[in-house]
C-alpha cells in the first residue's frame, strides 16, 4: 500500500461472519490507528449507512430561514439564548477555520431523561420544530443512535486489537454525551479573510495555494465517526509531515482518533493532525464524535510499557479542551471543574 493513502479497511466481518476474518479487522484497525490515525471504513452495515436521500433529509437544516436558524443560535452569538455548548455556530470572519453549523448531544435520541441542568455539558439541544423540517428530528435521531452503535463495535475492536478485554471501554461510554453536529464550508468571501493572518488562512499543497477551512488540530477525545459529502478537501497529516487527502468516497467514514484516547492506550493509538482546504466548492460534512461520560474516569490502563498519568474526569477535560475552539469561545466560565477523581 502506498504509505502516503488513508487505509481503508472493510469492516463487515465485526458484524458476522468467521472468528478469522473479525481478527483481521481488528489487526487491520490497530494498524491504522497505530500507523496513520485515521481510516476510511467501508462495508457498514444498513442500520449505519447514510445514503443520499438520508443525508440531504439532516443537511436541509442549512435551508432554514434566518429567522429558524437564530432560535438554535447559543449564548455567546446570541445572549438571549439559554443553550452554551449545544446548539447553532455562525460563521465568523476573520479566522483561520470558517464553517458553520450544529452541535448535538444525547437528549437527540434519548429524550430530557439525560439532560441536567446544571452542567452545560448535559443541556438541553436546542432543535427545530416538526413543523418547519418534518421527518428531520426522526432522521438525526435514528443517525446519532447508528453512529453510537458503530462506535462501540469500533471501540470493543480496538480493545480486542490491544490484548484487552473488549468490554474494556464500554463502561465509560455507557451514558456518554456523544456529539453529533452538521457542518457546512461555504466558499470563503473576500470579507472572511478580513484580520486574519495570511499564514493561518493560506496552505501551501503540492503546486497550489489554498485557503483554509478549518485549521490543522487534532481531536480532544477519543474517535470521530465523519459522513462526507464527495467534496475533497479533508487531509490527515502523515508521520514524516506530508499531508494525504482523505477520500470523500461514497458509502464509508472517515474515522480519526483523539488525543483522550492516544492518551488512554499508552500512544498505541494515534491523535492525528487533520484540516480542511477549500476546492472552490461549497462542502458539508456530519461528525459524529464519540464521547464519555462526564463523570468517566480517565485512568492508565494495563499496557505494558505505557506511561502512567494522573487520572482524570472526562467532562472536565473536554471542558477545557472545546472552550479554546473559536465556536465556544467566552464560555469557559459557565462550568466549574469537578477537580480530581476520587480514589476507589
Amino acid at each position: 500500500m502506498n504509505k502516503h493513502a488513508i487505509p481503508r479497511i472493510d469492516i463487515s466481518a465485526l458484524f458476522g461472519g468467521d472468528d478469522r476474518a473479525r481478527v483481521q479487522v481488528d489487526l487491520d484497525i490497530q494498524a491504522a490507528a497505530h500507523n496513520a490515525g485515521m481510516m476510511l471504513i467501508a462495508g457498514l452495515p444498513g442500520w449505519a449507512s447514510l445514503d443520499r436521500s438520508r443525508r440531504r433529509l439532516l443537511l436541509q437544516l442549512f435551508s432554514l430561514p434566518e429567522q429558524e436558524i437564530r432560535k438554535l443560535w447559543r449564548w455567546n452569538f446570541d445572549p438571549t439564548r439559554p443553550n452554551v455548548y449545544r446548539g447553532w455556530f455562525p460563521l465568523q470572519d476573520g479566522l483561520a477555520s470558517y464553517k458553520e453549523g450544529m452541535d448535538m448531544g444525547p437528549d437527540l435520541a434519548h429524550g430530557a431523561a439525560v439532560v441536567d441542568g446544571s452542567d452545560p455539558l448535559r443541556e438541553a439541544t436546542p432543535l427545530p420544530s416538526e413543523d418547519v423540517l418534518p421527518g428531520w428530528r426522526a432522521a438525526a435521531s435514528g443517525y446519532y443512535l447508528a453512529m453510537a452503535r458503530l462506535s462501540f463495535s469500533l471501540m470493543r475492536s480496538i480493545a480486542r486489537g490491544l490484548g484487552l478485554a473488549e468490554n474494556t471501554f464500554d463502561a465509560a461510554f455507557e451514558g456518554g454525551i456523544s456529539t453529533l453536529r452538521l457542518l457546512h464550508y461555504p466558499v470563503r468571501s473576500a470579507a472572511s479573510f478580513e484580520g486574519a493572518a495570511p499564514s493561518e488562512i493560506w496552505a501551501t499543497y503540492g503546486d497550489e495555494q489554498r485557503y483554509v477551512l478549518a485549521r490543522a488540530h487534532a481531536d480532544t477525545g477519543f474517535m470521530t465517526l465523519l459522513a462526507q459529502d464527495g467534496v475533497s478537501g479533508l487531509q490527515a497529516q502523515h508521520l514524516d509531515g506530508n499531508w494525504i487527502d482523505v477520500p470523500p468516497e461514497e458509502g464509508t467514514l472517515a474515522v480519526n482518533f483523539g488525543k483522550v484516547l492516544e492518551r488512554w492506550t499508552g500512544a498505541r493509538i494515534r491523535a492525528t493532525m487533520h484540516r480542511v482546504l477549500g476546492s472552490g466548492q461549497e462542502r458539508y460534512s456530519i461528525p459524529f464524535f464519540h464521547e464519555a461520560r462526564v463523570d468517566a474516569v480517565i485512568a492508565p490502563l494495563s499496557l505494558p510499557g505505557a506511561q502512567p498519568f494522573e487520572p482524570f474526569l472526562f467532562g472536565d477535560h473536554l471542558w477545557e479542551a472545546t472552550t479554546k475552539f473559536a465556536e465556544q469561545r467566552g464560555i469557559v466560565h459557565l462550568r466549574t471543574p469537578r477537580g480530581k477523581p476520587v480514589a476507589a
